[in-house]
């Protein structure tokens, strides 16, 4: 991933594990930085947490579900990419907004939990949804969204 953004122009530093809320920042050569969350599948569905994006706990009955707010951003103006991956060349980007993958997961995630009436039938307790590539094929290629974010022209300073 953080290849794929040099080739776009910009400068990327990923990160191993100790970074909470994203993976790579990816800088202007002229300032400018962004923080990208990058998750990656080679099947059909990106698995998350909903507990992530939404307010959603248990019912002192213990079988159902209680939805509730959208959960704050987790970092300022972060961006995430969903790669589906396919071989060399072949991947394929989806670029949002954290503010819309929440939408997209949390729109789906209540209808789901409106439709079952709060019980979800096989395990009750899980708070685990999947992300299927259609949902979110609108967002395909836009890497305006990360290069747009930071300056592509400007003055560097000699030493």
């Amino acid at each position: 991933m953080a290849g794929e953004l040099c080739r776009r122009g910009l400068l990327a530093t990923p990160f191993a594990g100790n970074v909470p809320h994203y993976d790579i920042i990816a800088s202007g050569q002229y300032g400018g930085h962004v923080a990208v969350q990058v998750k990656a599948i080679n099947g059909p569905t990106w698995q998350f947490d909903i507990r992530k994006f939404l307010d959603a706990h248990m019912a002192d009955d213990k079988n159902h579900q209680v939805l509730g707010s959208r959960q704050p951003e987790p970092f300022p103006d972060l961006m995430c990419v969903l790669v589906v991956l396919k071989g060399t060349g072949k991947d394929r980007f989806f670029i949002l907004e954290w503010k819309e993958l929440q939408d997209v997961l949390a729109t789906g995630y209540e209808a789901y939990i409106e439709k079952k009436k709060g019980v979800r039938p096989r395990s009750p307790e899980s708070f685990h949804t999947a992300l299927r590539i259609s949902s979110v094929a609108s967002f395909e290629n836009q890497w305006q969204k990360i290069v747009g974010r930071v300056p592509q022209t400007g003055v560097i300073d000699s030493p």
